[in-house]
């Protein structure tokens, strides 16, 4: 009769257990989209949709990505920089090009911007000894191994960063003779 209080008792506790974890809250985060602003990501070119995404791979280019996919409708490459000598970014940029009008001669560009970022992460190695009547001994050795370990990620919301890549796919899209230049004062 002992044994089996006992297992209930254990019983019981390992279901209060549970229950409790159950009841334990999860962490909430506030809504970290709006969509209050098509003007940050888009803008429409006077280009067929495959001149715009040309005149995109040829910007990405003159900064410096490395192009991963390069089609009539998206361009995507990255870039890596490394500001500390333990930090390393990674900017990777999407391009998707659609046509606005029927006859395809206004095209929609959608541009993302996705900055990775990694920090350098060591650790120490140890080796274990085992000894047969004694036991094992645990040594740690002074050599250790460096990663580069990903820390975060987030889309660029910048405005101006946006800005400043559609006028350059603006300018490569003039001095390719595609389009027209707009009208001066």
């Amino acid at each position: 009769m002992p044994r089996l209080s006992i297992a209930r008792c254990l019983g019981l506790c390992s279901l209060l257990a549970l229950l409790a974890a159950c009841g334990t809250p999860v962490k909430q985060f506030p809504v970290q989209e709006n969509f209050d602003s098509t003007a940050t990501y888009s803008r429409l070119f006077d280009a067929t949709a495959p001149q715009t995404c040309e005149a995109a791979r040829r910007a990405l280019l003159s900064q410096g990505y490395i192009i991963n996919t390069a089609r009539d409708d998206l361009v995507e490459g990255h870039k890596s920089f490394q500001p500390e000598p333990e930090s390393h970014l990674q900017m990777a940029i999407r391009v998707v090009c659609v046509p606005d009008t029927t006859d395809g001669k206004v095209s929609l560009g959608f541009v993302t911007a996705l900055q990775d970022i990694y920090a350098l992460k060591k650790s120490n190695n140890s080796a274990s000894l085992g000894v047969g009547a004694i036991g094992s001994v645990s040594l740690p050795f002074s050599s250790g191994s460096d990663a580069m370990v990903k820390v975060g990620s987030e889309t660029i919301t910048a405005d101006a960063f946006y800005d400043r890549f559609f006028d350059l796919v603006r300018r490569y899209l003039l001095a390719s003779d595609w389009i027209e230049p707009e009208p001066g004062p």
